[in-house]
């Protein structure tokens, strides 16, 4: 561990005394230093960096130098911007169009971070340079090329700022800014005079993206309001009962709105991005997404294209749109940009258009929650929006951090896997080609086709090979009626897009996996995790339960130990944020709540209060997950589902009553910790209990993890090893009671690929033609599994292909003989969300899985 200074003051001490005087700057260790005024933060220092962190970076709802919190739920970095050599960030709250105490805040090229004590806060995500004036315009705040700041006073602009973009009368002098609720402002930059154009001229609701390009205004947002009123829109809807008509995406000439499209769309930009120049003819960018896919329409010389990509994660579907906070496509340095959508990482080339279409890759996927990206100081910058306090009563108050690094490091956090879908349950017109979809960059890639009709019907799969809009035929499917088949495309095909087309109008399902055939091995985090304990660990082992404070910035520690499958508290402690050491005692009352894990049907509302119970079973007296023989098992409330085992017998040492099992780590998206695999849970809304049929293992540890927080802008960890080393990613108290490690929530990708074995039955009594829980195939390669029955019978194995299907799709048949072993090794590429079983006899059966 880094030296630290020999004589210090505790924190709760210096916190006192910068709260008593004005203008103080106080060294608070080696690392950090911290000036105030008026009790107010004004500056902070810092150089201690881990996995790409600096701590002392993390922004908070307010600057209060005694971290105590008072409101504004949120706390997301909503936009970045660099300008006179600095980086500009900043923060938002959920819903404060009023304002609030979040802040605007700049920082140097040595860390170093300003908090602009003329901040207004709110809801801000928007930024834009304006050429003529030489200005950077982001959020209210409007600032010179020296470095002058001007505020746009929230009672001349209320609303959540979401986007700025070029005028289209008076470019030299006006822009336009764009709110979540649908407002339309423009602003004169040089008086920063402001003229409400529009209230709410458009359906859909959650504004995102606006961009002027090709003499338009182009209009996205990403959600539906159920309250929301047609009165005030300017556009009439031609079909007002489609199921799916979520958001919008619409085109404004200055003086009449035009829908483009009625799906949840988001950032809307070109190759120039926030340097937004006059005259932009440049192909436009926008970013969307429906139940199928993600939506990448493009609009050139008056013209709009669509083209669809895979989905990574489904935490951003919610047809409210409240998921989504922009998703981005942004330069990263060196001429190079980036797309971040669906948890996905992108190569995205600039000269992307209608006829030249090559060029877009995977990089990788990720667990952070990412609102803007960029390049400053040759790293690639991420703004985060980690802990939020909306339905989480597990935090105190919310907070989130930068990470710093260089595009290559992106590439080794999460694999190259995601899902999507051309048709689900879509009526298909005969021998009309689909929209495109992207296959190029992925490894292994499997088509599933479904046909519902009681028509047979053939599926022409085609190829574009170069992104140049010629397209060859790759091979033809024959579905039978009511039929189900796949595809395997070869590892050596090249190809950007493929497309399908039906020689009969039918019903059909086209859905595609695509996952990385390089998943990381534990050996790959062997050295960054050495220090947490393995399940099999004999000695001494430091557990603890986490609570990021409300009443000040440091992180309460209940430390404890695990006796009879059950954690017990023996000592307490704060981790304070700025110097990384322990002090004993908890000051927040609130951190009692840490020491409850969340049981079946346990919910709470946006506040955090506790939503009743009514079921008559008390279902919430269930642990979320147990074991039986054949798997582990989760309980939600109106299903079961089951789950690999990574070691055998876990639950014997680590139950879900010991160790923690679900929690928001992300704003909005919940991590679990089950049975030593760490899993991706999506929500609907937050607070209540998690989508888990659309979860995603994240990697199998097999560690005595007892509990994750996000604090401070870092993943922390308990279940360190007692006997394990100081380092940059272990910190001990000085009595040697309690050690937490320290690193990135991307850091758990590298504990390794998910692995293990089980099954829904195991030497199971099964009744005849009934279908078996769903057992999870997400995520894992190298698949195997083996039948076995007390009797001779026929096993159906069905699979679930997409997440928006109702119904499984009947995979392979097997016939069983009594008492003998059937294998079957999936194909190589093979994927699938879920397996289900089904004897044509009641029988004692196994069905055993085994992911390796």
């Amino acid at each position: 561990m880094k030296n630290r200074l020999s004589q210090i003051s505790l924190l709760s001490l210096v916190l006192f005394c910068l709260s008593c005087k004005s203008l103080i700057e106080k060294k608070v260790d080696i690392d950090t230093t911290v000036k105030t005024d008026k009790g107010e933060i004004t500056s902070v220092s810092g150089t201690r960096n881990i996995s790409g962190v600096y701590p002392h970076l993390t922004t908070y709802a307010h600057a209060r130098a005694n971290g105590s919190y008072s409101f504004g739920n949120e706390c997301g970095i909503g936009a970045l911007a660099v300008w006179n050599e600095k980086l500009y960030m900043i923060n938002y709250a959920a819903h404060e169009p009023k304002g609030s105490e979040h802040k605007l805040y700049i920082i140097d090229k040595d860390n170093n971070m300003k908090v602009f004590q003329g901040s207004i806060g709110g809801t801000p995500a928007a930024r834009m340079i304006h050429q003529e004036s030489n200005q950077l315009l982001i959020g209210p705040y409007v600032i010179s090329s020296s470095g002058d700041i001007r505020v746009i006073p929230i009672k001349d602009m209320k609303g959540r700022l979401t986007a700025i973009a070029r005028h289209l009368k008076d470019p030299e002098n006006m822009v336009y800014y764009y709110d979540m609720e649908g407002m339309l402002y423009e602003v004169n930059v040089h008086t920063l005079n402001v003229k409400k154009l529009y209230n709410n001229p458009l359906p859909g609701w959650h504004g995102k993206g606006a961009y002027t390009s090709q003499n338009k205004l182009i209009l996205a947002n990403n959600g539906e309001h159920g309250n929301e009123g047609a009165a005030e829109w300017k556009v009439t809807l031609e079909n007002k009962n489609n199921k799916e008509d979520n958001g919008i995406l619409a085109e404004f000439d200055g003086e009449n709105f035009k829908v483009v499209e009625r799906r949840q769309f988001t950032d809307v930009t070109t190759k120039n991005g926030i340097n937004a120049v006059p005259n932009e003819q440049a192909p436009l960018w926008t970013m969307g997404w429906d139940k199928r896919a993600v939506r990448l329409k493009v609009l050139e010389k008056g013209e709009w294209k669509t083209f669809l990509l895979p989905k990574a994660t489904y935490n951003n579907d919610p047809s409210h749109g409240w998921f989504t906070e922009w998703p981005r496509i942004r330069e990263i340095g060196n001429g190079k940009m980036m797309m971040d959508m669906h948890g996905m990482f992108y190569d995205f080339p600039s000269t992307f258009s209608h006829t030249n279409t090559a060029g877009i890759k995977p990089i990788g996927s990720h667990l952070r929650y990412i609102p803007d990206f960029l390049s400053w100081n040759n790293k690639v910058v991420l703004a985060t929006d980690e802990t939020s306090i909306q339905g989480n009563p597990l935090a105190g108050q919310p907070q989130s951090n930068l990470w710093f690094g260089k595009r290559e490091e992106l590439a080794n956090w999460g694999p190259k896997s995601a899902y999507g879908a051309i048709w689900i349950d879509d009526e298909v017109i005969a021998n009309q080609p689909s929209l495109p979809f992207l296959i190029a960059g992925f490894d292994n890639r499997i088509l599933h086709l479904n046909n519902f009709d009681k028509m047979p019907v053939t599926i022409s799969i085609q190829v574009d090979e170069n992104g140049t809009g010629n397209w060859r035929e790759l091979q033809t499917i024959a579905l039978e009626k009511e039929g189900y088949n796949y595809y395997i495309f070869k590892e050596d095909l090249k190809a950007e897009w493929v497309r399908l087309v039906a020689d009969k109008t039918s019903k059909l399902t086209a859905a595609f996996h695509f996952t990385d055939r390089k998943l990381k091995s534990s050996i790959d985090g062997k050295e960054l995790f050495k220090s947490l304990a393995n399940i099999d660990e004999t000695s001494k082992v430091s557990h603890a339960k986490l609570f990021s404070n409300k009443t000040n910035y440091n992180l309460s520690i209940y430390a404890g130990e695990i006796d009879n499958n059950t954690f017990k508290t023996t000592k307490s402690y704060e981790f304070l944020k700025y110097d990384f050491r322990y002090v004993e005692g908890i000051k927040d009352s609130l951190s009692i709540n840490t020491l409850k894990n969340k049981k079946v049907g346990e919910e709470v509302d946006f506040y955090n209060k506790n939503v009743a119970d009514t079921s008559k079973d008390k279902e919430n007296e269930k642990e979320i997950w147990t074991e039986d023989d054949a798997s582990f098992i989760v309980h939600a409330k109106e299903y079961q589902l089951r789950l690999p085992k990574g070691h055998f017998n876990y639950s014997k040492q680590f139950s879900a009553k010991t160790a923690r099992v679900t929690r928001e780590v992300e704003s909005e998206r919940e991590l679990a910790n089950i049975s030593g695999t760490f899993y991706e849970l999506p929500l609907y809304k937050v607070g209540k209990e998690p989508l888990y049929k659309m979860m995603r293992p994240v990697a199998t540890h097999n560690k005595q993890i007892t509990e994750f927080n996000t604090w401070n802008g870092l993943l922390v960890l308990s279940g360190v090893k007692k006997d394990a080393k100081e380092s940059d990613h272990v910190y001990k108290s000085d009595d040697g009671n309690v050690a937490l490690w320290f690193g990135g929530i991307d850091d758990l990708w590298s504990f390794g690929k998910p692995v293990g074995e089980g099954g829904p039955w195991k030497n199971t009594q099964v009744k005849a033609n009934q279908l078996s829980d769903m057992y999870l195939m997400t995520g894992y390669d190298e698949k195997t599994v083996v039948f076995e029955s007390d009797v001779d019978t026929q096993f159906q194995l069905y699979i679930h292909i997409n997440h928006y299907s109702d119904e499984p799709v009947l995979f392979k048949t097997f016939q069983i003989k009594a008492g003998e072993k059937l294998t079957y090794k999936f194909p190589k590429g093979f994927s699938a969300h879920w397996a289900q079983l089904k004897s044509s006899k009641s029988c004692k059966a196994t069905a055993w899985f085994d992911y390796k």
